[in-house]
């Protein structure tokens, strides 16, 4: 198994709590996989500015980038606990589904969250 690469936004509960899971799962278990928040120095060696990073998860794998569902079928692929996730989503029609539910609904819901916590951020910090 290659090196697999996930970005993601750890300011965001929801992202950082499921991604914080499976690199609890990766470490345990010794998989090759790394996990770099979008808001510290790793982001820049992806090539992604923070706006696009924080709208979607991000996967690299074998110089492969792949973000929203197929993001996180690459990642469950590559642990054996959640690899039926991937079988399942990975599935004609599911996939399309799972993707449409991703990229119009959770996705940007998920991102209008981290607006406006950033927001907060800003105007209680100034």
């Amino acid at each position: 198994m290659s090196d697999t690469r996930v970005l993601y936004n750890d300011q965001c509960p929801v992202c950082s709590f499921e991604i914080n899971h499976y690199a609890a799962y990766a470490k345990r278990e010794g998989l090759p996989i790394h996990f770099d928040d979008l808001n510290g120095p790793d982001r820049a060696a992806w090539g992604i500015d923070e706006d696009t990073a924080a709208r979607r998860l991000y996967v690299l794998r074998d110089g492969v980038l792949a973000s929203g569902i197929p993001a996180f079928l690459v990642l469950w692929q590559d642990m054996p606990r959640y690899r039926w996730l991937a079988r399942i989503f990975g599935l004609p029609g599911v996939r399309q589904v799972a993707s449409v539910v991703y990229d119009y609904a959770l996705a940007p819901l998920i991102y209008r969250w981290h607006l406006r916590r950033k927001s907060r951020r800003i105007s209680q910090s100034g």
